[in-house]
Formats: C-alpha cells, structure tokens, sequence
C-alpha cells in the first residue's frame, strides 16, 4: 500500500523537473512513510512512496523489467500474484524479487493492455514502457484505490493517488466545476471521472489509459462491468455452502502478510463473517480492533466483543467521546475536494487505533452493496411494486401533485412521514432511487443555489450520474438496479474514498474480502431472493453464518457508523455551523441562495427540522474552500 505520482511528457522529451516530481511524491508521504525513490528520463518521471508489506527487503518502487525499459508505479496488492509469477516464469520472465509489483512488470509484457484482467486484487499503478513509448494507467474493478489525472495546456500529463499531489505540481487551474458542486450537495461527494477542478478527473474504476507520446491522449476504456443479466439457477442449501467456500478464499488471500495483520470488528455483520473466517483459517489468535462510543445510542462495542470472546481474538476498545469533532479541518485536508459523508470522523479514529497494532487491517466493507443489506434497498423495492401497477404517465402527476401537498414530517413517526415516497413514486425506477440517496434532493438544491449557478449548471442535474450507469445495466430485476447503482457510485465515491484516506492518513493497509471481484461476479447470478427476502436483507449471507456468528450480530436493527449531527448544530457546533454556513465563504463564491442557507440554520437550531445532513454537507464545503484557500481560487460560475 503506497502512493505514487508521474508526469509524462505526451508531445516530446523534455526535462522532468526533479524538484517538481519530489514535491508531488512529498505531498503524499504519508501513504508511504517507509521509503521513497524518484525515476526520471527525457520526458517521464514517476515517483513513488512505499508502505512496506509484502517482499520488505527487495519490493522498492519505482521498479522495471531486465533491462529497464519497462517502470511502473503501484499502490495496492495484487493477490494472485504468487500463483502468477509461475505462469509468467514458465513463459520466459524472470523476476529479481517476491514482490506483486514486479507480476505487473512482466504481465504487462506479456499480455499488453489485457493484464489489467488477470489481477485479482485492489490496485492503481502506472506503467511506462520505453520501446513502445507509451505510458498505461489502471485501476482496479471496484475502485479501491484511487488515481487522478490531469493533461495540462502544456502537454504534460500528471497523475497520482491524492489530487493533493497534483495541486503540488503548481500547473494545475484551480477552477471549480460547477457539475461538481451539483454533484456534491446532492451525493455528498464528487462522482467519478469528475473532480471539484474542470482540469482534474479521476480515472474510474475497471478502466485503463493507455498514451503513446505524440498523440492525442484517447477516453480511458473500460476493461471489466459485473452483469447481472445472468441468474444461475442454485439450491439455497448449495448457495450457502459454496458462499462460505468463496469467503473463505477470498479472506485467506488477504492474510499473506510480512508485517502484523488483524481487523475491523465493528459489531456488524459484515466485519464480524470477515473476523469469524480469519479466526478459522488462522493458527493464532487475530488481531481485532473496535471503537465505542460514550453515547450509547451510536455504540456498538458490545457486539463486537461477542464475536471477539467466541474466536479469543486479540481485541482491542478505544472509547470515542460523542462530541468528536475536532477532524473537520484535518478531513478537509485528507480528502482534497468536498466529501460529506461523517462516518469519516470513526473511521479516521478506528484506523488511528488500528495502526497502534498492525500495518493491515481487513474490513467489512462491500457487504451491504453486494450482500443486499441497505434498508433502502428494501424501500425502493416496495415502491417498485406501486410504480409497476400505474403508468409514469399517470404517476407522475399524481404523486407529484401528493408530495408537493404532504408536509414534510421529521418529527412524525415513520408510518406518517409520506412526502419522500410520494416524491418517489412520481419518478423513474432510476430517479427514484436517486432521490432516495441524495442528501440535498432536487426541491431543496433549487433552493439552495442562486441564479447564477443555475446559470452555471446549464441545466445539469446529478441524476445524469446514475442515468449514464443504468443505462449499462443488463437486467429487469429492481434489486439488481440499484445494487448496480451503488456499486459503481456509492461504493467508489463514498466508501472506497472513506476508507482509502482515513487509513492512508495512518499509513495502514486496508483490505476488503467482500469487493473480491470473482466473489462479487458469482452473487451477481443469484436470484435477488436469496438478497432480500421479506423484511429481512442479506438473507443468503446470513444464513449461511448461522453456524459461525451468534443470532443477536446477524439479526438485530443494523445502527450504522453514524455520529450525533443533529444535536452537535444545536449543541455544541451551534456557533460553528452559523458562522460557517452564513458566512463570507460560502457568501462569496456567489453560488449560494442566503435566504435558504438561514433557513436551514434558523429551523434545525430551533428543533422545527431535521437538517443536519444539510448542515455537515455545507460545513465541510466551508471546510474544503478554507483548505483551499492557499491555491489560486478562481469562480467557476
């Protein structure tokens, strides 16, 4: 696990500036605080910083073949590789090290561009390849681990794993893009390939960008999608053993190791199927850490100390005090542009624990996308019901004309609280569920932006994210919809964001059995009511760990890793939320309606609503602009 960072010359040969390319690879020492080397030639210079985890002695980066007209840069772990470096040494190669880094050398050399497909793990690297004069960039099916990119006016392409390495280079425009800022209020975090800079993308996840000097840079491709048009016709009782056989793989993958090796254990289920899998495949005791919470309301420790007295784990608690929130400024940093979502304040602190103990961490994460266990999930798929008996035709102004008459009811029991789902119902399957995930919906961003950025926006709305996904989609299946939705936006820009800073921050590994993509591919056929069934998500998943969790983790109200937003902004953050939501930044970027950012203060402060959600999106915007304040800020709209 490490950071790198690159410039490519795409017109000519000239110089690397060495002192620029050290800047870059410095911006990101905190990825890898091990070690660091510098590779410069005529118009290429590739930088890299290393964590050290699997070859300590001999996987030093920037690495090449032979001969050394082939380098690459690499962040994360390619878990095939001990069964590749055989493959590739009976095809000729001959490898100096025991390192996953030197498998994308020689697999590179052998299969070009299609290697990418023979990688079974989370990775981002770049590649340049002097014979052919080309540089390559990947990135891994799931989007774990990050890169960006940028072509300068000048020609020069540099990329790297934080966009704070780019803004080092000192030639990226700072402009904002508007979309982005769309994007932002209504998801909580920029959508892949955009970036909150017009000159800046993210490659997406499953792609490639292949360069060769002296042409025009071509559009990234696309190397792997999960489909889902497929259902496999499988017995329940099979389905859960061959389930229990690919977790079992997928985590013993993740545990070759050099440096100490434990795990989240939140409580969940998710965490808790990952620990009980270690716990069996491993001669000692594993290493697992928890955070609790002085609010019992948001603390889950005593279900994660469940599942660490049955498997004697090597546990670890750390007590998080409920008004935490001394990160906001030091999240705005980790993540570069706007992210909302405030689970990154425990989650920074449980890596923080994490890394007191190990170097790699496996976690849970993917479980609720994959496995079918988002109570949403269980929503839209009842609003799917209603949808399919009246035509859009007739829906539409129906429920449309409902939810505009229905006042909104945060107070209300939930039975009552009808407004969303009649905003619901007046929608597309795919604007549905956009509407269910946006944090500022529709109604309230046409309030919240001023004229001048409607003018910006041109019409722009986020829903284009989720239509340009759907429209890839292979099945007719509701479920499968929105588990396709989410694991290419929510799980890339939201979790995978999350947890790549938050560790990265404490140079810790984290790995993630449950994105395993031929594991992700397989429960992509099964029938969606082995997902959700009822009332009940992750049904398959949790009957088949019936054996090995107690019934209280699998069968108890998911809570979540939350905090208590709604009574920090009327508690302690009261003072702090005014004056950054009414205050001149915000005020003077000129995107913003006044009147609507008092309103949300004034109604949460007074208990009227419930706009907490609002808030954090607005305050860490504030958060990001202060940030952002040393480069050149330039208004977008």
């Amino acid at each position: 696990m490490c950071g790198f960072v690159g410039i490519f010359d795409t017109r000519g040969r000239r110089d690397i500036g060495r002192d620029t390319l050290h800047r870059m690879n410095e911006a990101q020492h905190h990825r890898g605080p091990d070690e660091g080397d510098l590779h410069l030639e005529p118009g290429v210079g590739l930088g890299h910083r290393r964590l050290s985890i699997i070859d300590v002695a001999s996987g030093q980066q920037p690495l090449g073949n032979e001969d050394g007209s082939v380098i690459v840069v690499f962040n994360g772990e390619i878990y095939n590789f001990q069964s590749l470096i055989p493959e590739l040494t009976a095809l000729g190669h001959t490898f100096r090290t025991r390192s996953d880094t030197e498998v994308i050398v020689h697999a590179w050399e052998q299969w070009g561009e299609a290697c990418v497909e023979r990688f079974r793990g989370m990775f981002a690297f770049a590649l340049y390849d002097r014979n052919q004069d080309v540089l390559f960039l990947g990135r891994d099916r799931l989007g774990v681990k990050p890169l960006f990119y940028s072509l300068l006016p000048d020609g020069q392409l540099i990329f790297g794993s934080e966009l704070k390495a780019l803004m080092a280079h000192g030639g990226l425009a700072t402009d904002m893009d508007p979309l982005a800022v769309e994007e932002y209020f209504a998801l909580g975090y920029v959508a892949d390939p955009r970036t909150i800079y017009r000159g800046a993308f993210k490659l997406e996840p499953a792609h490639t960008l292949r360069i060769r000097r002296g042409e025009t840079p071509p559009a990234p491709r696309r190397y792997w999608d999960v489909d889902f048009g497929r259902v496999d016709a499988i017995d329940e009782v099979e389905a859960q053993e061959e389930l229990i056989r690919r977790l079992r793989e997928s985590v013993s993958l993740r545990m070759i190791s050099e440096v100490p090796l434990g795990a989240f254990l939140s409580g969940g289920v998710d965490s808790s199927a990952v620990v009980a899998m270690m716990a069996q495949g491993s001669d000692s005791p594993v290493n697992t850490c928890a955070i609790a919470f002085d609010d019992p309301a948001f603390d889950e420790s005593k279900f994660a100390q469940q599942v660490a007295d049955r498997y004697r784990t090597h546990h670890r608690v750390e007590m998080v005090a409920s008004d935490d929130f001394d990160l906001i400024d030091t999240l705005a940093w980790l993540y570069d542009e706007p992210y909302a979502d405030s689970s990154a304040l425990p989650t920074y602190r449980v890596c923080q624990l994490a890394r007191k103990h190990v170097t790699v961490a496996l976690s849970g994460d993917g479980g609720d996308e994959n496995f079918g266990g988002y109570r949403r999930y269980r929503l839209h798929l009842m609003e799917e019901k209603l949808r399919a008996r009246l035509p859009l035709g007739l829906r539409r102004p129906l429920f449309r004309t409902l939810g505009q008459l229905y006042p909104k009811a945060d107070w209300a029991p939930r039975v009552f609280r009808a407004k969303s789902t009649f905003e619901s119902l007046a929608r597309t399957s795919v604007e549905a569920y956009f509407h269910s995930v946006s944090i500022l919906r529709d109604p309230m961003r046409q309030r919240l932006f001023s004229p001048r950025m409607k003018s910006a926006l041109g019409g722009y709305n986020a829903v284009e994210v989720f239509h340009r996904h759907a429209a890839r989609h292979t099945s007719d299946e509701p479920l499968s919809l929105v588990q396709y939705l989410d694991l290419n936006t929510y799980l890339v820009g939201d979790i995978n964001t999350k947890v790549d800073r938050a560790s990265m921050a404490h140079s810790l590994e984290v790995r993630e059995p449950l994105m395993d993509h031929p594991l992700v591919e397989w429960l992509a056929t099964l029938p969606a009511s082995f997902k959700v069934r009822g009332q009940e998500g992750k049904y398959l998943f949790k009957k088949s760990l019936e054996p090995h969790l107690p019934h209280d983790i699998m069968y108890r109200p998911k809570m979540g890793f939350s905090v208590p937003l709604s009574r920090w902004f009327r508690g302690p953050l009261k003072q702090r939320v005014r004056e950054a939501v009414l205050g001149s930044r915000l005020g003077d970027t000129g995107w913003f309606n006044r009147p609507y950012l008092e309103h949300l203060v004034d109604a949460h402060q007074s208990g009227l609503r419930d706009y907490s959600a609002s808030l954090w999106t607005l305050l860490m915007f504030d958060a990001f602009l202060r940030n952002a304040e040393g480069a050149a800020f330039r208004d977008a709209a």
